[in-house]
């Protein structure tokens, strides 16, 4: 069975909220209170705090890191079982090349979807909204902001704004007042921090928790002491309020786990799997359109299949299928050069046409009226660059005449083109795509066709423009 995380997301553009504390005592009090469910820390801070809490060992210099864990090294190898059974993904502060990686705001939630990590994993993010913390953000089933202060109150605007721009529903995320001083009063309606914080974020539209964290001198030692270690709350603050408090956040927690059928990552895994299955339906039904046989050379395809070194498909998308490679290039010779087979500079001919059609896409646009028959043929790069253009006499292609010249194309246009009672179709052109001879049929895949439907309409806005 595959399995999904549950994904806790603690996040602040302000430092100095007590987001690593909630998040490594959150680790802990989950795993004290359900044993058998795994737990997962990691951080893309740099403080390197998971590690001293965690670490069972000390660490090796190339052990793996959160830094192979997001350039894709699977979670077994990187997941290390530390203190109080929490398994922890060592921090790195290499992570400045990641994001070239995760320029999508869902990269994240695929690599968690696919991790084989199961139960839940908190992510302690860096105070601000770079494209990782994003990324956490959007994977995130909770997402829990720590606010203190209003300066941090002000600065959840962003956070908000941020699932606003991407439609993403905002019901995931949850304001927590934390290191509130039950010694500060006011006068009137708020009497103290955690009621006005909350008053103030409720009036703004955020939800908030009905818990808080206090300030708790004990709390802070627990960070801060002559060992240079650092004590969970869980076993050296219990008798402080914090771990009541401490308590009923991981209740909470645990109760939105039992009552998630189907996480964040879960979901999007789904949509995945719908996604690929779609793009193969999409490309089985583009191989059963494919023309059976060369349409220069009339061979089968299936039986001749070693040169299908071009593809080919016309704008009504009528008709589309592969070419012989030796069939193109000798067109293309005797159409732009009027080279019989015979001439003893077809070959030489040929083969420079070969080289320059197997970068290019050759464009044909036949001009058909009751005076003339011509051809307007144009070369493109494949990022749409216009880089030649001909205008061609087409002897005798009205009256069906063959002239030894242009016989593979009046072929090719006829059996691409034809429309009505022998008449080419109105408006309709071709183009020729070159294609990798080994495996033709990858242009059809469906970033390979995403290409081939960009160039197409573009292709007919230039030809609309003239």
């Amino acid at each position: 069975m595959h399995a999904y995380p549950y994904t806790i997301t603690i996040s602040s553009e302000k430092g100095g909220v007590g987001k690593t504390t909630l998040a490594t005592n959150l680790a802990i009090y989950l795993k004290a209170m359900r044993e058998d469910l795994p737990v997962t820390i990691l951080s893309f801070d740099n403080h390197f705090t998971i590690d001293k809490m965690f670490e069972l060992q000390k660490r090796k210099e190339d052990a793996p890191d959160v830094h192979a864990l997001l350039m894709g090294a699977k979670a077994g190898e990187v997941v290390q079982t530390g203190q109080y059974g929490v398994g922890y993904i060592r921090s790195s502060t290499e992570l400045g090349d990641i994001h070239e990686r995760f320029k999508g705001p869902m990269t994240l939630t695929r690599m968690l979807a696919e991790s084989g990590i199961s139960g839940i994993v908190i992510i302690d993010t860096r105070p601000d909204l770079n494209i990782l913390t994003q990324n956490a953000l959007y994977a995130a089933d909770r997402v829990l902001i720590p606010v203190k202060d209003l300066p941090s109150l002000e600065n959840c605007k962003n956070i908000f704004a941020l699932f606003d721009q991407r439609g993403i529903d905002k019901k995931s995320l949850a304001l927590i007042p934390c290191l509130i001083d039950s010694r500060i009063k006011f006068e009137g309606v708020f009497k103290d921090q955690k009621s006005l914080l909350r008053a103030i974020a409720v009036n703004r539209g955020y939800r908030c928790l009905d818990t808080y964290i206090s300030k708790s001198p004990k709390v802070e030692s627990l960070n801060t002491n002559p060992e240079g270690k650092i004590y969970p709350i869980l076993t050296h603050a219990r008798g402080t309020e914090v771990h009541g408090q401490f308590m009923e956040i991981t209740r909470d927690i645990l109760r939105s786990v039992d009552a998630t059928k189907e996480t964040r990552a879960c979901l999007y895994h789904t949509w995945l799997l719908e996604k690929e299955a779609h793009k193969k339906e999409s490309y089985l039904a583009r191989l059963e359109g494919l023309a059976e046989r060369c349409l220069i050379c009339g061979a089968l395809l299936a039986e001749h299949s070693d040169d299908r070194s071009f593809y080919f498909e016309t704008s009504d998308r009528t008709a589309r299928g592969f070419l012989h490679g030796n069939c193109v290039s000798s067109m293309l010779c005797s159409t732009l050069y009027g080279l019989q087979q015979n001439d003893p500079t077809f070959d030489a001919a040929r083969a420079l046409v070969a080289d320059k059609a197997t970068r290019v896409v050759s464009l044909l646009v036949p001009r058909i009226s009751s005076e003339t028959s011509r051809l307007d043929y144009r070369q493109f790069s494949m990022a749409g660059e216009h880089l030649l253009q001909k205008d061609l006499e087409m002897p005798g292609f009205d009256a069906g005449e063959f002239d030894g010249i242009h016989d593979r194309l009046y072929l090719l246009l006829n059996e691409a083109l034809a429309g009505f009672e022998g008449a080419l179709r109105k408006e309709s052109w071709l183009s020729v795509y070159p294609v990798d001879p080994g495996n033709p049929e990858a242009i059809l895949h469906e970033e390979s066709y995403k290409t081939i439907h960009r160039l197409q309409k573009h292709f007919a806005e230039a030809i609309l423009s003239i």
